[in-house]
């Protein structure tokens, strides 16, 4: 197959997921922990099975939820963590730069 411009379309879902999965190494995390507080489980983890997923399958309900609370709870702290970083960093230009932000 010759790959040319015209299949930008096709390959866009997956260079916008390892682009959000990355960790952004100005701000120390993935924009997929900062939205959703907590790191993506890649669909490899769950076919082949990982130590992250089986471990999260023994978990009683109750605490599962009660961590996952914690985690939202720890979310705020994590984006002011880098905002912070992100302004301090601006005048470099090596932060993403959020839209819309005055």
């Amino acid at each position: 197959m010759v790959e040319t411009s015209r299949d930008w379309s096709e390959k866009l879902s997956f260079a916008l997921w390892t682009y959000r999965t990355s960790i952004c190494t100005s701000i120390g995390a993935t924009l997929f922990s900062l939205v959703y507080g907590m790191e993506v489980v890649l669909p490899v983890e769950i076919e082949v099975g990982s130590l992250r997923v089986a471990l999260e399958h023994q978990i009683a309900k109750m605490d599962w939820l009660r961590a996952r609370y914690n985690q939202f709870n720890l979310l705020d702290e994590k984006r002011l963590k880098v905002k912070i970083t992100c302004m301090l960093t601006k005048e470099n230009g090596s932060c993403i730069q959020e839209k819309g932000q005055a």
